[in-house]
């Protein structure tokens, strides 16, 4: 019987800061397959997050297929607009949120992995990140800073984290980010540069395939997965249009869930997957494949 099987192995999953999203969905899903999963929080959100875990707010949401609940081995704070603390203005530093935090950047987010775990110890890191300051403007309303910080925050931040985490990976290690259909087709409201993080995004992953491959003999890969109503979602402003549409006229008329999701990213992970890399996993109920809308008048199914 083939089974996803994950002990032994340590994951970091990047951009948890609730039980809402996808992010917590696949460590949820980690943890399922075995793994020992740590994750990274914005800071602003990083005290809210632990309380919710301290007073059992999630508790429900933490519970395993084991009755066991998930267990954190580490929650570390991470902005990952930037990659070294000395690129960090020092109104950020100075900020109540961000000063007690120590090193929350990439790279700092790196050493303090690489001396919790050892060197090699780490075998999956997850980018579930993505951030547009200006993400409601039309692409023709969008400025210079909001379109780049789009790009920095959502696309380059993935960059970023190959670099630093690759060379204290176990090799063969597996490195998985977070997509949506906007990187290829137009997704209107969906604004502020983030389709072009999108596309960065994917076309990164082929690229850092090839490099990190080659060099490190880790794997690559991007879920480009359907629209779902987590927290950040939410910022579009009509993410319950945008799953009702899909819903309406994907292959499968479903909606899209994380766990969905999570049990794509723990297979990709695995060494079921170990052939797989520099691909773009399609996890939205089959929306991609559509080329004209099926919930209208016309000849149809």
């Amino acid at each position: 019987m083939l089974t996803i099987d994950l002990t032994g192995k340590h994951a970091l999953v990047a951009g948890v800061a609730d039980d809402g999203g996808f992010g917590f969905a696949i460590a949820k899903q980690l943890a399922e397959a075995g793994a020992k999963v740590s994750v990274a929080t914005w800071p602003p959100a990083l005290g809210i997050f632990k309380t919710m875990l301290e007073r059992g707010k999630m508790d429900e949401s933490l519970k395993l297929s084991t009755g066991d609940k998930l267990q954190f081995a580490k929650i570390y704070p991470l902005d990952a607009e930037f990659d070294r603390l000395e690129d960090v203005p020092a109104e950020t530093r100075d900020n109540r949120r961000y000063r007690d935090q120590g090193d929350f950047t990439i790279s700092g987010l790196a050493a303090a992995v690489k001396a919790d775990l050892g060197d090699g110890q780490l075998d999956i890191v997850v980018h579930s990140l993505a951030n547009g300051s200006e993400v409601k403007k039309p692409m023709l309303e969008t400025s210079r800073r909001g379109y780049l910080s789009a790009v920095s925050a959502s696309a380059y931040s993935n960059v970023s984290m190959v670099q630093h985490f690759s060379p204290i990976m176990r090799r063969g290690g597996s490195f998985l980010s977070l997509s949506y259909m906007a990187s290829e087709r137009v997704i209107p409201g969906y604004g502020g540069g983030m389709s072009s993080a999108k596309a960065a995004l994917e076309s990164d992953t082929r690229v850092l395939a090839y490099e990190a491959g080659r060099k490190y003999g880790h794997r690559v890969n991007c879920i480009s997965a359907g629209p779902y109503a987590s927290r950040a979602a939410s910022a579009i402003g009509f993410i319950s249009e945008m799953i009702d549409y899909a819903e309406r006229n994907a292959a499968l008329p479903e909606k899209l869930t994380a766990e969905e999701v999570g049990a794509t990213a723990a297979f990709l992970s695995s060494s079921l997957a170990s052939g797989i890399t520099g691909s773009v996993v399609y996890v939205d109920k089959g929306y991609q494949a559509m080329g004209i809308a099926v919930d209208r008048e016309g000849p149809k199914l």
